[in-house]
């Protein structure tokens, strides 16, 4: 599986790049606007997470900025009726956190907004993934705080931790019981205290 590309920018178009590595071997990765916006003009060095579609008729590969976005795509694939380009045209929209925050809240109106989303297919996406992203997936909110808001330090440290590579289960085990008022110090204590 191809998990990442680096080399130069040898294309750069509104819905793919074309990244040559070191190898002299160009990889063709389709992009959102969202990931678009953080390539660099060809000739520049880039590295992008990826993601390869394996089709009866085609390989089709994918490239995200983020791990974050790359993860947000895969979980968009899971929901019946949202294939790669819906989920692109999705991704296209906003940056991983604030469509992860739309889930969150439930505001079907946000992914209606990208191409070929439909009213029925919006509500489905809230309801097949809203528990597996943000505050919704089971952490506890800080006390006092909107368990809704995108800038919750512990729905940050939440995100902080996965893009760091720990699980969804292994972010609620590190956060449990730890306290903090910035999303810095909630994961400095959760790292700190998995090392015990």
């Amino acid at each position: 599986m191809i998990a990442l590309v680096a080399g130069e920018v040898a294309v750069r178009r509104p819905d793919h790049v074309v990244v040559e590595t070191s190898s002299g071997v160009g990889y063709r990765l389709n992009v959102s606007a969202e990931t678009l916006r953080h390539v660099p003009a060809a000739g520049a060095p880039v590295s992008l997470h990826a993601h390869l579609v394996v089709r009866e008729d085609a390989l089709t590969l994918y490239g995200f900025a983020t791990e974050a976005e790359r993860d947000l795509f895969l979980l968009l694939l899971g929901v019946q009726s949202v294939g790669p380009k819906v989920a692109q045209a999705i991704l296209s929209g906003a940056p991983p956190r604030e469509l992860m925050s739309a889930l969150a809240r439930g505001d079907a109106k946000r992914f209606q907004a990208a191409p070929g989303v439909g009213k029925r297919t919006a509500e489905r996406i809230i309801v097949e993934l809203r528990d597996k992203v943000g505050p919704a997936g089971g952490t506890a909110p800080a006390e006092g705080s909107d368990p809704l808001r995108a800038d919750d330090p512990r729905s940050l440290a939440r995100e902080g931790l996965e893009e760091l590579g720990y699980a969804p289960a292994e972010v609620d085990e590190l956060l449990r019981g730890v306290m903090g008022d910035t999303a810095e110090a909630l994961i400095a204590a959760a790292l700190k205290a998995s090392r015990r």
